[in-house]
């Protein structure tokens, strides 16, 4: 005898933070154009890759926003979850443009090691210090969803990441005005990309690890397991799988046996206890009688 029941959750929050996408899209945008014009006039490999990333930045931006838009769209036909995994995949994508992004930033900066062209500090202060306002006050926009939401984070992390640089190349500018040292520039540059790898790589492998249903690494399924075993009458718990639908939400199944037939009228309380203690929202449960010694297909 088996008995089966669900829980399910209000759709990914990520779409509240559409003012945000589009106020950091549209500014962005603006703001790559204004870099590229004054880039090019002081001479500043620095400004034009920051303007680069800025541009990826934009696309990254813009697919989180769809991401967290197509989160929002009901089950329908053969996609029984609905679209709420394209935040997962959009996190990925969002790590990868990074990674384009500082790559196209070190190359410029080691063709600035062999060949150091004269450059227009104060240009390259007054542009980036402008940079550094905008790309911040657009982060902070993302700062308290990128605790809970990938999705949101790889947005966070785009946005920082460009302040840090702007930040970098307004330092650079000001060390160029006092020194004379053209070579500043790419170091400056190079020393953003590595910061900028370090915090990227941390948001690719948790993308990852989400796309392959990996247990989010805030629940701790052995902790899941023993709650679930101290329920009255359960006496063992098979086939439990915990894995991610969204960058926000987390769904789990299991095989609870209860041999004495007890009512498992606990199911409703249940599905509470694993939403409050452990922020998992989607619950099915199959309660039997007795344990049936199979090995889960999944497993195998």
């Amino acid at each position: 005898m088996s008995d089966s029941k669900a829980n399910h959750s209000p759709h990914n929050n990520s779409v509240k933070h559409g003012k945000a996408f589009a106020f950091g899209i549209a500014l962005n945008i603006l703001f790559v154009v204004v870099e590229v014009i004054f880039g090019i006039a002081a001479n500043s490999s620095a400004l034009l890759a920051d303007a680069g990333h800025n541009a990826s930045d934009v696309l990254g931006l813009l697919f989180a926003w769809i991401a967290a838009w197509l989160a929002t769209l009901k089950p329908t036909g053969k996609y029984s979850y609905g679209y709420r995994k394209t935040t997962i995949l959009v996190s990925i994508l969002n790590a990868v443009l990074l990674f384009g992004a500082v790559a196209i930033i070190a190359w410029e900066s080691l063709g600035k090691f062999k060949n150091p062209d004269p450059v227009e500090g104060t240009l390259m202060m007054l542009v980036a210090g402008v940079g550094v306002i905008i790309n911040t006050i657009t982060a902070l926009l993302f700062y308290k969803g990128q605790h809970t939401d990938l999705n949101i984070r790889g947005a966070f992390l785009h946005m920082a990441a460009d302040a840090a640089i702007s930040l970098g190349v307004v330092i650079a500018g000001l060390i160029i005005n006092l020194t004379g040292l053209y070579w500043i520039d790419p170091v400056v540059s190079m020393v953003i990309v590595a910061v900028i790898v370090w915090g990227t790589w941390h948001l690719f492998a948790d993308s990852v690890n989400l796309a392959l249903d990996a247990v989010p690494k805030h629940i701790n399924i052995n902790e899941v397991k023993n709650h679930l075993l101290s329920k009255t009458g359960v006496k063992a718990v098979s086939d439990l799988h915990i894995w991610a639908v969204s960058t926000t939400q987390v769904a789990l199944t299991a095989h609870l046996i209860i041999p004495d037939g007890t009512d498992p009228g606990f199911i409703t309380e249940l599905n509470k206890e694993m939403k409050e203690k452990f922020n998992i929202v989607h619950t099915t449960f199959q309660i039997e009688r007795q344990n049936q010694n199979h090995e889960c297909r999944l497993i195998q």
